[in-house]
This record gives structure tokens, sequence and C-alpha cells, in this order.
């Protein structure tokens, strides 16, 4: 009989396994797909020698993980890579803000009526900022706070909306940088705890970076492979769960899924009804002739640009996909090209170029043409540039990973106390109503991201319930 049992091979699955490996039990993990990754993978999903990431492709809470950053994962391959602004954000007439490692930059970038409150608005976390992402992570009640004082003020700050925290903010530019970052969860921007989401991005940024993994973000899933392998952990993939009789027999389960999926498997019925899913995302993947052609020269030396004309343009596309259902006619857009510090992701010369917009959940459309029209009102000529394009909207999305239902890359809505306290309102939100079976996936707290905590937090409950058995 095994220790454990863990069923999808996503970072927060292979976290799981690791860290209960690195304890000395005995870990096999069962993942549906014939390889490792869940929303950490590459693919050539255009042409021969353009490698893309079907999902997540800059990291910049993967290298500020607790869990990942006390892992070697470096012996086995990951290695990050730095562009020289981690992100911009470009406006119409050619300038651009930015979130960039200095602080100083980045307040620059915002014009001198908001330099000030910028600075000030950083300036009490950045210091302890390690310490703080162990607590904010490791929430709720897996960790005492460690600095229970400087999490208390992240709270005061971060928990009201994110419109109130950027009244900071006299000008444009830095209330559409704050609230591009907030977008990133598809979070409508007057939500609960937006402004610690927006200020989360920031802080990372300034303390290590958004840097993508070389060779695409699959380095990450095989480095936590190669890692569990070695502590003994078997990996079978290709294999399908359709109950908890399709796995051996283990003195514990851990699921990398969705709360439904683990409710159909596990027989739990109607237990996570009330659990909601958010907007879905249409992606576009792109094989280009050359870098985009930025009219902002920021842009062209960034990990990740943000696409919205402004804060308004921005709510607008977030409401109209998350409470209008209909796709927005000018979408907010994350795009991310490894190409400006990665060559190993595209024939010489040529460049990989990954973009995604937000639409209901489960829709149908094509929003290639609204997104193209965004970029081109950013990089004219952009269309020129492509080769080749991938277009993947919510339900190819949800059929290439079980856990994206409705297209829902988040694995559930970031919205009020769901933020928080997902799956269920629970002490204890790794527990299940079966004593052996627990959750670890991106349903659960800190939430979605590639970073593992989740993983790592659902192990702490796991080695409590081995150890007292």
């Amino acid at each position: 009989m095994l220790d454990a049992v863990v069923v999808g091979a996503g970072p927060n699955g292979l976290t799981a396994a690791v860290e209960l490996a690195r304890r000395g039990f005995s870990v096999a993990v069962f993942e549906a797909r014939d390889t490792v990754g869940g929303g950490a993978r590459t693919e050539e999903l255009t042409l021969p020698g353009f490698r893309h990431d079907p999902c997540s492709a800059a990291h910049p809470l993967g290298i500020n993980s607790p869990a990942f950053r006390a892992m070697p994962l470096e012996r086995y391959g990951l290695e990050w890579l730095h562009a020289e602004l981690p992100m911009a954000h470009p406006f119409t007439d050619g300038t651009a803000a930015v979130l960039s490692r200095s602080v100083a930059e980045t307040a620059a970038s915002l014009g001198p009526r908001d330099a000030g409150a910028y600075r000030r608005l950083v300036a009490p976390f950045l210091p302890k900022w390690d310490t703080l992402a162990r607590d904010f992570m490791s929430l709720p009640l897996t960790a005492l706070p460690r600095d229970p004082v400087t999490l208390a003020r992240f709270g005061l700050v971060g928990l009201p909306p994110s419109t109130w925290l950027t009244r900071r903010f006299q000008d444009e530019r830095a209330k559409t940088l704050f609230a591009g970052l907030v977008a990133h969860v598809m979070a409508p921007l007057n939500g609960f705890a937006t402004g610690a989401i927006g200020l989360v991005f920031a802080l990372a940024a300034h303390a290590r970076g958004w840097p993508v993994a070389r060779g695409g973000s699959q380095s990450i899933s095989d480095a936590l492979t190669g890692y569990l392998k070695d502590l003994g952990g078997l990996v079978h993939t290709d294999y399908e769960v359709k109950r908890l009789d399709d796995l051996p027999p283990a003195r514990a389960y851990v699921f990398d899924t969705s709360p439904t999926a683990l409710a159909r498997i596990a027989g739990f019925g109607r237990y996570y009804e009330g659990y909601k899913y958010g907007p879905g995302v249409f992606k576009v993947d792109y094989a280009l002739d050359g870098p985009v052609p930025w009219t902002a020269e920021e842009a062209r030396v960034a990990g990740t640009v943000q696409i919205g004309a402004n804060s308004t343009e921005i709510g607008a596309a977030l409401s109209a996909a998350s409470r209008e259902g209909r796709a927005p006619d000018k979408p907010f857009m994350i795009t991310v090209q490894p190409g400006v510090v990665d060559a190993t992701r595209a024939p010489e010369g040529k460049q990989v170029f990954w973009a995604y917009g937000h639409v209901p959940s489960g829709w149908t459309g094509d929003l290639t043409d609204a997104m193209e029209r965004q970029l081109e009102r950013f990089a004219p000529g952009f269309r020129d540039r492509v080769l080749a394009r991938a277009t993947a909207g919510p339900p190819e999305l949800a059929a290439r990973n079980a856990n994206y239902i409705g297209g829902d890359i988040a694995s559930g809505a970031v919205c009020g106390l769901q933020i928080m306290l997902r799956p269920k309102l629970s002490l204890s939100p790794y527990s299940t109503p079966h004593p052996a079976v627990f959750i670890c996936s991106s349903a659960t707290p800190p939430g979605p991201g590639v970073h593992g905590m989740s993983g790592h937090n659902a192990a702490k409950a796991v080695w409590r319930r081995l150890r007292q058995t």
C-alpha cells in the first residue's frame, strides 16, 4: 500500500508529491494526459521549431514561490530568464508605463504626479517581501504568520477594491497599469481584495522579476518530475481516473483537479455545488516572422506586455466577459514574448508570441479579429509578421485541461470571498468529506498561478493525517 496517490501532474500535484516524498512517504502520481504539466506545458502548436506555452508563460509567482525556492529545481534543468523589463503597458500615444525591477524606474514611468504615491505604496512591503509572500501564500491557517504586523498592514491596503487603492493616483497612466495587474486574474476591478492582487504582482516584479523558463513552461513541470523521481516517487501518464477504484490502495489520495471532477470521481455528490467558475479566455499562439513591431520602445524589451488603452477600457472588457455575458469589442489582453530572452523558442530570426483576452464562460465565438485589432493599435503592422496562429477558445481549453471548466484558467472565479476561501468556506480547505481524500489544485488557497503553493499547503494536511494514522 502506498502512503499517497496524487491525481493530476500539474504544478500543484507535482509539488504535493515532492513535499510528501521529501518526508519519506511513498508516492505515485497519475496523469490523464500523455505528458506531465497541467497548466505548465510547452508544445509545437503552429509550425515546426516554434515552441509555445498553451497556458502559463511568464512566472512572477513561480520564481517567488516559497515552495519552489526550497527545492533544487535548477539541478533538474529549470533556468529562469529575465527580460530587460518584466512588464510594459503601452499607450496609444507611443509611450508606455513599465513595471521594472527598479521601483524608481517604475515610479518615473508613471509621471511626476504619481511617482511619489507609487513609491509610498510599495515601500512598507518590499523589504519584507519574502516573509510577506510566505504568510500571504500559506493562508488560511496552514502556518502561523511570521510577520503578523506586516500581513495585517498589507490586508488594510489590499482587501478593499483596487478602485479604492488607485485613488492614490492622479493620472491615468498609473491607474491603467494597476488595473492591468488586477485583470491578470480576471477579477472585476471593484471586487473584494483586488487591491491585494495588483500589489502582489507589483511586489513580485520588484523582488525577483517576471521571468520565463528557458525552453518553455514545460521546464518547470519536468524539473519537478525529475526531482520527484530522484526522491523515489513514481509518475504514470496516459492514465485517466474516473473513480477511486481506478487507483491503487493508498493511505491518502490527493487531487490536483477541479472540485467538480473530484466530486464526480470520489462520489461526493453535490458537496461542491456552491463553487463558482469564472469567465473563460480566448487564447492565440503566434509564430511570427520577427519581433512584434511595438510603437513604444519599452514594450520591445519587456517579457510581458499588457494591452488596454486606459483603466475604463480594461474595466469594460472585464465587465463584458464576467457580468454581461458577451465578448468585449476591445478586449484587455495579456501578451508574452519569450523570444526577447530565449532564443530556443523559435528558429533564428523568428519569434513565438502568446496572447489571450477574456470572454464569457463557455463562449464559442472567435475573438481573433478583435484581439488583432487591439494589437494593431499599439503595434502597427503586427498582422504582417504573422506566419501562423493557433487559436483556442473556452471549449478547446477545457478539452485540453479538464480543470479549465468553461475556459476558466483560474480554476474558479476569483471574486468575493472565493478569492481566499475556496473551494468551500472551511478552516481546512484541502480536506474533503472523506478523511483520506484531499484537494490541492488552484481551486484551493492561494489560488491560480504556477507556484505550487496549493500543493505545498495541501501536503501539510496530508502528512499530518499520515502521521496520525
